[in-house]
């Protein structure tokens, strides 16, 4: 299964007194994403606040998600925890809701070694049921996956890509050196995505998406297209979205913009807080620039 272009990591919508899933915004989230030509969906990562979700949510969440893509695009779930054995465990359970793809971060807080990164990955390969995208997200996970560790795992068979948030341009061209049919470079930093698919990246798996996915998609089809004038011109149309999502943590701006679409609440779950009203003026101004009110209308 080939994954290119613009990956969104889909937010969880919440509502209600009880920050019950919202079931019907996530249904009108996806149906956004397909609209924008958005070419595959990640459910329940970082962005998904996964962490929030107990068992069933999990579960009735990707059981929804898959029912309603109906194979037009892949799923992919976020299933990586800090030990090995309950990853293969969520790995599983993803697998059973009927996603395609596993999207498996460095484990979190527990900072293991490479060697330790390498064995872990490869018996979430082997046992976990799915296809395994690699992600490493130094930032939250205390941990970095080198490349010298991804090049031993792209060998891997059940192993088919990586997404890379770390910024730093030598760290992509590192990984671009393993990138092929099997195995897929994919950012996972919007501000620097342009630079590393136009050296090569074979997409991004983007939060931005969540709110402009038909820019998004337009960036990264001019990167394919190796079209570096204009994406250019639309990634400095994307730019104050860029900076408007990093005011608060993620997922906290990118569901503040949803609410203003009209899909869900801005409500996360604790301990995230909604968006702070000293951006609300700002995050407007954001989404009317670029139009995005009115394009979200014109899906629902």
């Amino acid at each position: 299964m080939t994954l290119s272009g613009s990956i969104c990591a889909l937010a969880t919508p919440f509502g209600g007194r009880d920050d019950a899933l919202d079931l019907d915004a996530c249904g009108r989230l996806i149906d956004y994403q397909l609209a924008g030509r958005t070419r595959a969906i990640v459910m329940a990562g970082s962005t998904g606040e996964a962490a929030a979700l107990d068992e069933r949510e999990y579960s009735s969440l990707l059981e929804f998600a898959v029912a309603r893509i109906a194979g037009r695009v892949p799923v992919l779930a976020g299933t990586g925890q800090s030990a090995t054995a309950k990853t293969i465990a969520q790995t599983r359970r993803a697998k059973a809701a009927g996603v395609d793809l596993a999207l498996v971060v460095a484990p979190p807080y527990v900072r293991p070694t490479q060697e330790g990164l390498y064995r872990h990955f490869c018996e979430v390969a082997e046992h976990g049921g799915l296809p395994v995208v690699l992600y490493n997200v130094p930032t939250r996970t205390s941990c970095d996956l080198m490349p010298e560790t991804v090049a031993r795992l792209a060998g891997h068979g059940n192993i088919v890509g990586i997404k890379e948030a770390r910024p730093e341009p030598e760290r992509m061209r590192a990984l671009l050196d393993l990138s092929g049919e099997r195995f897929a470079v994919l950012s996972g930093d919007d501000p620097t995505a342009m630079r590393a698919m136009l050296a090569g990246a074979a997409g991004v798996i983007s939060v931005a998406a969540n709110v402009a996915p038909s820019t998004f998609a337009l960036l990264c089809e001019r990167c394919a297209a190796g079209d570096a004038e204009g994406a250019r011109a639309v990634n400095e149309q994307l730019q104050p979205l860029y900076d408007f999502l990093g005011v608060e943590p993620n997922p906290i701006p990118v569901k503040w913009c949803l609410a203003e679409l009209g899909i869900g609440t801005p409500q996360p779950r604790l301990p995230l807080l909604p968006l702070s009203a000293a951006h609300h003026a700002k995050g407007r101004d954001v989404l009317v620039r670029l139009g995005l009110i009115e394009a979200a209308r014109a899906v629902s």
